[in-house]
């Protein structure tokens, strides 16, 4: 009758057991997950002291990617802010191109390089060659010779004409 009573899952001592193999394989469990590929704790307050080490890890790391976080978004409405002021100046840059663009056309300016012809001071006659205006007034002395240019012994050579 002995035999019965122990092996049965009535009794309080039986039902006390399967607690405490519950219990100890929650507490294997729980350490195969605090430190996976070393070998399972049997000492419960150490397992107890390693979850505890481990969770109030993850709460600063939780607290640390909060304010991380928080930085972020602060700096991407700064830099959403600062975008909006570079596009209105972009806009008023464009406006402002566009702006001197039709001055420019309505005041009819010559492109820059070109010279206007001077108009001629009297009529080139029939036999005559006639001038040619659109050269403008293109420097020639640097086709003259060294000899030519020098002008250190003008005094000696030319005297003045006055």
């Amino acid at each position: 009758v002995r035999s019965d009573v122990d092996g049965g899952t009535g009794t309080k001592a039986c039902r006390e057991r399967m607690r405490r193999e519950k219990l100890n394989d929650r507490f294997s469990e729980l350490c195969a997950v605090l430190q996976p590929g070393k070998p399972v704790k049997t000492d419960k307050l150490a397992i107890l002291a390693d979850a505890i080490r481990a969770l109030n890890q993850l709460k600063a790391d939780t607290q640390e990617y909060t304010e991380m976080n928080e930085r972020l978004l602060e700096e991407i409405k700064s830099l959403k802010a600062e975008k909006n002021e570079l596009r209105e100046e972009k806009l008023t840059l464009k406006a402002d191109k566009e702006k001197i663009e039709q001055q420019l056309k309505t005041t009819s300016v010559s492109p820059i390089g070109f010279m206007p012809a001077h108009p001629p001071l009297y009529q080139a006659e029939v036999n005559k060659v006639p001038m040619f205006p659109n050269y403008g007034f293109v420097p020639m002395w640097h086709y003259l010779p060294q000899s030519t240019r020098d002008t250190s012994q003008d005094h000696e050579l030319r005297p003045p004409a006055a």
